[in-house]
């Protein structure tokens, strides 16, 4: 993990240490925004875009952040982005998502963004594409019950990696990371207090920063969900917030670089 943490070098700038662009929450759910935010911003990128909806309340807890409220394709330049956390399910979030993945640059899609998923539209990609799905997602993603996702997790995510030509992370009590090619990866550092609102969306920005970095698919995902765990590991065995976990990783950051 140590020799895969994305460092600026001497030359570096914000942008060639990676843009990363949000798309995310909306009227209902503008704390997925911020969360989404919250976890970009602790990945190793050099700057964050949001585009959506929420950017009034974005802006007010992370003044860094670069905002727009129009359309994705027109936030400014990105190395890559990620799509779904409390997107909502209308139209405007179809064309959001449309735009998106129209990119060519990774996308890395959650929630919301993997119920409005086109397959098609997926498998049409150049660029990498991370799917980043809870046992329901990758249930409905590949035509199964939860309760057989839930049954075989280790054949349910290399399903979607084969299947949508992508890198999966299929969360849960165990995180395993696929790609097309290589074993798959078991997260060792979760924990079952993870399971609180809004984490997944801590963890999509995060692995999405790492991605606008220039980790693969597969480093990125493997990445995040091992920080993300440490994270709220760091935070004992009691109750967490999700911001709690993304204010937490720069400290685990820290530790890992200087172990």
């Amino acid at each position: 993990m140590a020799a895969l943490l994305p460092r600026p070098a001497a030359e570096s700038d914000k942008y060639r240490r990676g843009v990363v662009g949000i798309v995310a929450g909306s009227a209902r759910y503008p704390g997925a925004a911020v969360l989404a935010v919250a976890g970009a911003l602790s990945g190793g990128a050099g700057a964050v875009r949001y585009a959506g909806p929420a950017a009034e309340a974005v802006i007010a807890r992370f003044p860094e952040t670069l905002v727009t409220t129009g359309p994705p394709s027109k936030a400014g330049r990105v190395q890559s982005w990620v799509v779904g956390p409390g997107l909502g399910d209308g139209a405007e979030a179809e064309r959001a998502l449309a735009d998106v993945m129209a990119s060519d640059v990774p996308v890395l899609v959650d929630a919301d963004g993997l119920r409005l998923l086109d397959p098609e539209s997926v498998r049409a990609r150049e660029a990498e594409t991370v799917l980043t799905p809870h046992a329901g997602e990758a249930a409905a993603l590949l035509g199964l019950s939860r309760e057989e996702v839930e049954a075989g997790r280790l054949s349910a995510v290399r399903a979607l990696a084969e299947r949508f030509g992508v890198t999966a992370l299929l969360k849960g009590s165990t995180t395993l990371v696929a790609s097309v090619y290589g074993p798959v990866r078991v997260n060792p550092t979760g924990t079952p207090w993870l399971a609180t609102a809004g984490s997944g969306d801590v963890l999509s920005g995060l692995t999405g920063s790492l991605l606008a970095a220039g980790l693969s698919g597969r480093d990125a995902a493997s990445v995040g969900a091992y920080l993300h765990g440490l994270a709220a590991r760091q935070l004992g065995a009691a109750p967490i917030t999700s911001l709690g976990v993304a204010e937490e990783l720069r400290g685990v950051w820290r530790d890992i670089s200087i172990g």
